[in-house]
């Protein structure tokens, strides 16, 4: 089986420094780093990629009941905030203790949505006439929301569905950019605690994914000339969003056949023709308003003939608004979605390999709640964090479960953990796409429709990919990802490259004297208490070459703590 360390240190170079830039830290804490990122030390080499793929035992329906809280360890609760939140602090983790995990996830559904990015871009002025023709504003808002929002669960939600049903401001060419983008997250927001086929709908018309994937403006075909519909959407939509490429059995596994064919991918395009900006009533030049506005149709556009499609017929003369709810509605009841979607929802807050017994349960709760319902993403999401193999402790501790954390949520572990929050509330972060001296992702600057990584990702000629397994944040990870990531942190632990974002250590400070303490601490808040006592001992041994006798001297030691932490192996991988 391969290790983490393993993949990230096995093809440098024997002179190579695997860790360009750690000139900045001492050296005793840059070969802490090292240690425990390439497997030195006599802890640091036995923690196991993500590669859960085992099928489970056989275990209760998805929804079990809660543990007891008073049988809930504060490194248990850690565990399951890793799972549902994007970064929680040592209150939160009190807080699951005393009440438990069905408790505060109910909580966490109560809480109401906060300012949305649209009205945030407004309330900071970014629809003044300079802006028209530039993105600016949207980074800041997104990273606003991800680490200051109280609604954890939703945010958590929110990203995994932006990974999913993938609109890149990279792929939206349209003046005011930051608005349809903005909008779009405020729909997958929205829908993040509501139904499935209602986000479906409101995707499909919003003006992000009309530009993004090129069906804003679809004319219907044209005899004379032989053009016909643009079908990157139709194609994208089943392929990515709803039923995939092959027929699925309701555990996520694949059969032989293909779900849909050309002719299936012609006849959906039919229905996304004659759907353009509702410019009714608007200004011109058009203001950034024109986003937050559903598409609608433009008459002489659309393709009024029969469209056939997944065994479906939308008859000749059917209005537009009629087709699309056909369309929509086929692809929503498709056996395929259930599965299809819960694994990649599995895998995006659980672990990479999710085994048959757990998808099929979450599965079969997507396709009806209970009451009868489809696409309750409440419903959906209470499954996939209470089901048995979520909270079993013996997978915590199993080589064969987890996923790699993807580096904007461990930036987002550290912000959200430890309070990060912005003075002038600007949130200039700004793009954390460059992996050299960043993080390599960005929200919503995804380089293509399929994610910064496919879902099905392998590492190749890894011992992954000898048995069958998957690793999806592997495809973002490389030599030079690694070394900007932690140089990055490095730099905003102490608040150097995040703007006047600035995080709040009155927790670790009191600490700081202590080093064992300090680690102890970072160990629970952000590593569930995963990283054993041989690496801890390790860091331990760096942190005590700080002197903490002075109180710079004991935040250079907090700030040092955070870095090596942050780069520990049993952190990076998600339990």
């Amino acid at each position: 089986m391969v290790t983490i360390q393993d993949y990230l240190c096995a093809d440098a170079p024997p002179d190579a420094n695997p860790m360009p830039g750690f000139a900045a830290l001492p050296s005793s804490l840059a070969a802490a780093v090292l240690l425990a990122s390439c497997g030195g030390g006599s802890g640091g080499g036995d923690v196991a990629a993500p590669v859960s793929g085992t099928t489970p035992a056989p275990a209760p329906v998805a929804g079990t009941p809660d543990p007891k809280p008073q049988n809930l360890s504060a490194s248990d609760a850690s565990r399951f905030l890793a799972q549902a939140t994007l970064g929680a602090g040592k209150s939160d983790i009190a807080a699951v203790q005393a009440g438990g995990v069905a408790a505060w996830i109910d909580a966490q559904f109560a809480i109401p949505q906060t300012q949305s990015h649209y009205d945030w871009l407004v309330a900071k002025g970014y629809n003044a006439e300079t802006f028209r023709n530039s993105a600016s504003g949207l980074d800041n808002s997104i990273w606003r929301k991800l680490i200051a929002s109280p609604d954890a669960l939703r945010q958590r939600v929110t990203l995994a569905l932006s990974e999913m049903c993938v609109v890149s401001v990279l792929g939206v060419a349209a003046p005011w950019r930051q608005f349809a983008v903005g909008n779009y997250l405020d729909l997958l927001e929205a829908n993040a605690f509501g139904n499935y086929r209602t986000l479906l709908g409101q995707i499909s018309l919003s003006t992000a994914m009309g530009y993004y994937l090129t069906f804003r403006g679809n004319v219907k075909a044209n005899p004379v000339t032989g053009s016909q519909p643009d079908e990157n959407y139709a194609r994208e939509l089943m392929q990515l969003m709803t039923v995939g490429l092959y027929k699925l059995n309701t555990d996520g596994s694949a059969q032989a056949a293909e779900t849909y064919g050309q002719s299936d991918v012609s006849g959906l395009a039919r229905v996304f023709t004659g759907w353009d900006l509702d410019v009714a009533g608007l200004a011109s030049p058009l203001p950034p308003d024109v986003h937050r506005r559903p598409m609608a149709q433009v008459a002489s556009r659309y393709e009024t003939g029969s469209k056939s499609f997944l065994g479906v017929t939308v008859p000749a003369g059917a209005s537009a608004a009629a087709g699309l709810g056909t369309a929509l509605d086929t692809l929503f009841a498709h056996p395929n979605l259930p599965p299809f979607i819960s694994r990649q929802l599995i895998q995006r807050l659980v672990t990479s390999n999710p085994g048959s017994g757990y998808v099929a349960r979450v599965a079969a709760i997507f396709a009806d709640n209970g009451a009868g319902v489809r696409g309750d993403m409440k419903a959906v999401i209470r499954a996939i964090l209470l089901d048995s193999d979520a909270r079993s402790g013996a997978n915590a501790s199993s080589t064969t479960f987890g996923k790699l954390r993807e580096p904007v949520t461990r930036f987002l572990n550290w912000a959200r953990a430890f309070n990060a929050t912005s003075r002038g509330d600007t949130w200039a972060i700004n793009d954390l796409s460059d992996p050299a001296t960043k993080l390599g992702q960005s929200p919503m600057r995804s380089p293509s429709v399929f994610n910064f990584f496919r879902p099905g990702y392998v590492p190749p000629n890894s011992a992954i990919a000898a048995q069958g397994l998957t690793a999806p944040e592997f495809q973002i990870t490389t030599e030079s990802s690694v070394a900007g990531y932690v140089n990055f942190m490095q730099k905003a632990v102490s608040g150097v490259n995040v703007g006047d974002v600035k995080s709040d250590y009155a927790t670790l400070l009191p600490l700081a004297a202590d080093s064992r303490a300090l680690l102890d601490e970072l160990n629970l808040v952000l590593a569930a208490s995963q990283i054993p006592a041989a690496t801890l001992g390790v860091l331990q041994a760096a942190l005590d070459s700080i002197p903490a006798t002075t109180d710079t001297g004991k935040l250079n030691r907090v700030w040092a703590g955070l870095t090596l932490v942050l780069a520990a192996p049993e952190y990076i991988v998600q339990k």
